[in-house]
């Protein structure tokens, strides 16, 4: 009985624990897709006509020097589309890990 009653309590700890990651994992997928056009946006942006007159009229110091432009880094946006990418492929990877679970 004694072991009966610790599984079923690792169980109860397993089913708490995951219920809490994929109700976090759930609300960072909807935060993430809430702000896929604007990652699509920036992919555009980053890179194009525009941004390079943007990023030459800031190194000219005609913009205002209280301008928030990280964006203009080339470092921070390129860091963060690599890393998007870098995610989308994990997200797969567990996707088909979840997906090869359910079908044993």
């Amino acid at each position: 009985m004694s072991q009966q009653i610790e599984r079923i309590e690792t169980m109860e700890n397993n089913m708490n624990a995951c219920r809490k990651a994929v109700d976090a994992l759930s609300e960072a997928l909807e935060h993430y897709k809430s702000v896929l056009g604007q990652m699509e946006e920036l992919s555009t942006y980053y890179g194009s006509p525009e941004w390079m007159s943007d990023y030459e009229d800031d190194e000219a110091g005609k913009l205002p020097e209280d301008l928030r432009r990280g964006v203009l880094s080339e470092d921070l946006a390129y860091d963060l589309l690599v890393d998007n990418h870098e995610l989308i492929k994990e997200m797969l990877k567990v996707a088909s890990l979840g997906l090869d679970s359910e079908d044993r």
